[in-house]
């Protein structure tokens, strides 16, 4: 048989089948994980005296040669070798003869496909902590330009109080810190090292697994060999991650989406992160924040993929976890994709500021603030919200705002309006007099932003 575990069957596999269960063509993508594995186990069999050590070393020697062929995709993946470790072993048997077959001593493949699968994420995990890192450098570039600027803050898309731009920016600062944060703690359960678990028992060999945990850079070890071998929750965990990740891209799109349009003008993108029409030659499209919106759908079918295939596995491995792995790499890659976009896009956005402050004068938004001032004045607030409802309707029905109101029509509502009035209204100072924690008032803004600025130093 030509099946490197055909021994026990008296018949070739069929083509569909081969080709229905066969993986390489997306594990491949593992090859240096696979390898690296390969190498730290060869090297503790031949320590552990398992396999002679002139047997390791030549093997070793093989894999080496592998890898550097793999660097330079000189390597041709075949399907009728079903996954990426039996196409590296057949490389390695071809290559060196038969001593290449040792490499498999007291290791399984649903062990070491778990190892390929933690090295990888380990290493696209950090990676994504740096690519993060450099949206949140990109969102205090733009926020440290932009605290003096205002903005109508919304609730329920409605104008509901004016704010820093800074201060809006700095909300999605806020949002991918934690995003970080999970990406950190979850690196604590991709450290642990499945690899010496076998098929699901453990194997009978002697061997050294805190040695390969220590060559491979594991800080724990799986203590139980059926958990090590089934075990998806770091995957889990990742495409959970990687779904808030793109949602928190998401919600920022939506209003670059949004500003940018001719219904808002408060910002323009960079053209190089635009599109034209191929029928109306004015159009500018954001592209990108929209393709990025759209996207985050891929990154929720996965998570939902993987849910489903485990949600009814019993012990331990079977090959319903083959499905586990293009969920993985697509997350990944897309998340990669987002973030390298995301940071020069926000970089690179011109700030309408005259357009943002023309939207402040031309709204309601500094309402609360004479509700503010007339319980200051001793009205209890429920009348003073009443007061400003009626002033409200008033302006409305007047065609005015209530910087345009006098001072007589104030005092049809209250004689407790006094001429102070006017610079309580004022967009400066509705937004300045906000200074508690976390307010959008300057001083607070410039101290969130340094807080901001302590994380990335850490």
């Amino acid at each position: 048989m030509s099946k490197l575990w055909g021994g026990r069957f008296t018949k070739e596999t069929n083509k569909l089948v081969e080709e229905f269960t066969a993986s390489i063509s997306f594990d491949q993508k593992l090859a240096k994980e696979d390898i690296a594995g390969s190498l730290a186990h060869v090297q503790m069999l031949g320590e552990c005296g398992i396999i002679p050590k002139d047997d390791a070393e030549t093997i070793k020697h093989g894999l080496l040669k592998i890898r550097e062929k793999v660097n330079r995709n000189e390597v041709e993946f075949l399907v009728e070798d079903e996954d990426i470790h039996m196409n590296i072993e057949k490389l390695l048997i071809e290559q060196i003869g038969p001593v290449g077959g040792k490499l498999h001593t007291g290791r399984s493949r649903n062990d070491q496909v778990a190892t390929d699968m933690h090295l990888y994420l380990r290493t696209k995990t950090t990676e994504l902590i740096k690519l993060v890192e450099d949206v949140q450098q990109s969102i205090i570039k733009q926020a440290k330009e932009n605290i003096e600027t205002l903005i109508p803050g919304y609730t329920h898309l409605q104008r509901a109080q004016p704010v820093s731009f800074a201060h809006h920016l700095m909300a999605y600062f806020w949002m991918f810190e934690r995003d970080k944060e999970r990406l950190i703690d979850s690196l604590k359960r991709i450290n642990w090292l499945p690899l010496g678990s076998g098929a699901l028992a453990g194997t009978t060999f002697p061997i050294n697994r805190e040695k390969v945990a220590e060559l491979l850079g594991f800080q724990t070890i799986y203590p139980n060999s059926m958990d090590a071998v089934s075990d998806r929750d770091f995957i889990l965990e990742f495409l959970s991650i990687g779904s808030i990740i793109m949602t928190h891209i998401s919600r920022l799109s939506e209003e670059m989406v949004l500003w940018s349009s001719q219904e808002f003008q408060f910002i323009e993108l960079d053209d190089s992160f635009c599109t034209g029409s191929s029928i109306m030659p004015q159009k500018k499209n954001p592209d990108v924040p929209e393709l990025l919106r759209g996207k985050t759908g891929r990154a929720y079918g996965n998570l939902i993929g993987l849910l489903t295939v485990l949600k009814g596995l019993p012990l331990a491995y079977n090959k319903d976890l083959q499905e586990d792995k293009e969920g993985m790499f697509d997350t990944a890659e897309t998340l990669e994709g987002s973030l390298k976009l995301l940071a020069p896009m926000i970089e690179t956005m011109t700030v309408n500021k005259d357009v943002m402050r023309k939207a402040i004068n031309n709204d309601f938004s500094n309402a609360t603030d004479i509700a503010d001032y007339l319980v200051r004045k001793g009205l209890p607030f429920r009348e003073a919200h009443e007061v400003i409802g009626k002033i409200v309707l008033y302006s409305i029905q007047s065609n005015k705002y209530l910087l345009d109101l006098s001072m007589e029509e104030y005092k049809q509502f209250s004689d407790l309006f006094e001429d102070d009035i006017y610079e309580v209204l004022a967009p400066e100072h509705v937004v300045a007099v906000r200074n508690s924690f976390g307010g959008t008032s300057p001083e607070q803004v410039k101290l969130q932003i340094k807080l901001a600025e302590g994380k990335l130093t850490k």
